[in-house]
């Protein structure tokens, strides 16, 4: 008698991980085999109800994951379970940076991706943009409106996705376009038709973005 194969599967690790404020709450998804890129996903605004567990937070995750990656979600300060309180954007970079050196630990030699959702988003691209180790980057839900200083954009050398919502009330799909029309290459975008800033009732178009660009493995475009 013949046994079926057996797929071995890597559950979702949950631990905490050394912040500069103190332990962060984190989770860690990893592939079904070998790790191709080590990814990072910063969530939404803490004061508004951010968390780790956000579902466009968790989708674009997923869809790093089926594509090779391990992919940590982490709290910011004062969220959930992790210690201190928040910064106005300022500590929270740090934190993303913690969450950056976990990964290049973890997994020493694969290429990082940075990205994130609204506030996280911001928070990647900040830091990444300025982080050697940030191969590809990525943002969900860019709020346009709140950033009065984009120059940041400007980094360059590294693939950048942005995905945004048609009707998103803090960076109109059209804006989104004019934005991403002035950066540096490689820089690409997808406006989702009819979405608002949470991807509501368009999860899954917005995950399907992620998907096709991580299936191109842009980590590997860079130098």
């Amino acid at each position: 008698m013949v046994r079926p194969a057996i797929i071995s599967r890597v559950p979702n690790e949950t631990f905490d991980l050394a912040g500069p404020a103190g332990r962060l709450e984190a989770l860690l998804m990893h592939p079904e085999t070998a790790p191709v890129a080590a990814a990072v996903v910063c969530h939404a605004h803490p004061l508004h109800g951010g968390m780790m567990h956000f579902k466009v937070v968790f989708r674009a995750a997923k869809a790093l994951q089926q594509h090779g990656a391990a992919v940590l979600r982490f709290n910011f300060r004062g969220v959930g379970r992790s210690e201190g309180v928040h910064d106005d954007g300022r500590g929270e970079q740090d934190d993303a940076r913690a969450a950056v050196a976990e990964m290049e630990r973890r997994f020493p030699g694969l290429p990082v991706v940075l990205g994130g959702f609204s506030f996280g988003s911001v928070m990647a691209l900040r830091v990444g943009q300025a982080d050697p180790r940030a191969r590809a980057l990525f943002a969900l839900g860019f709020p346009l409106a709140s950033v009065s200083d984009v120059s940041f954009l400007n980094g360059g050398g590294r693939p950048c996705l942005f995905v945004q919502g048609e009707q998103d009330a803090f960076g109109p799909g059209e804006r989104m376009r004019e934005l991403v029309a002035t950066l540096p290459a490689p820089v690409s975008i997808q406006v989702v038709p009819g979405a608002d800033h949470f991807f509501g009732g368009h999860l899954e178009e917005m995950q399907a973005a992620v998907s096709a660009w991580a299936a191109t493995h842009p980590w590997e475009a860079s130098t």
